[in-house]
């Protein structure tokens, strides 16, 4: 694990909100809030879920402020905070399933070049069933291993792999359809 300093304000705006400053819970809120949304948003399609899930993340970072090491980057912990949130979320509402399968083939996804918006992006990770989306954010957004998904998950190690495959798979398909019609060729 690298260790990252923080600076001393960061660091003192930390012991403040531990001690439950508003203003400084405020600030931390405020700073990380836009890029936590996104973070949910990965993971959960509807906004309003989203939010509210953000919302619920951070009443967690707050209770578990003092919980913090400052042994890693404080973004970092908090994102991990809304990712086994969002997890939980959809756990809840009983959208993931996952395809038991140990038979996989990993395939090269090609960079796609900047001819897509993120919005065009994300609705299409969105259409992905909800165990091969939560999959894929963890790998290829999040930089998980599949073995750090398994345990997260509760799933093996080949179904990691095996859903990462699929979405994929799928991923390709949306996106060669979606060349060929802005190309004219449908």
């Amino acid at each position: 694990m690298k260790v990252f300093y923080l600076n001393q304000e960061e660091t003192k705006i930390i012991h403040l909100a531990i001690e439950n400053n508003r203003s400084a819970q405020q600030k931390i809120y405020g700073n990380f809030s836009p890029k936590m949304l996104s973070v949910c948003r990965q993971y959960i399609k509807d906004i309003h879920q989203a939010e509210d899930v953000m919302i619920t993340a951070f009443m967690k970072v707050f209770t578990n402020l003092k919980n913090f090491e400052h042994k890693g980057s404080f973004e970092g912990w908090i994102r991990r905070i809304m990712i086994n949130e969002c997890i939980s979320f959809i756990r809840v509402q009983k959208k993931e399933k996952f395809i038991e399968e140990e038979d996989f083939f990993e395939e090269s996804f090609n960079n796609i070049e900047s001819q897509f918006s993120v919005q065009d992006l994300q609705f299409l990770i969105d259409g992905l069933p909800d165990g091969y989306k939560m999959v894929f954010n963890l790998y290829a957004i999040e930089g998980y291993k599949h073995q750090e998904i398994a345990i997260l998950l509760g799933i093996n190690e080949g179904t990691s792999k095996s859903q990462l495959s699929h979405a994929r798979k799928i991923l390709q398909t949306k996106i060669a359809k979606l060349n060929s019609t802005q190309n004219g060729t449908e």
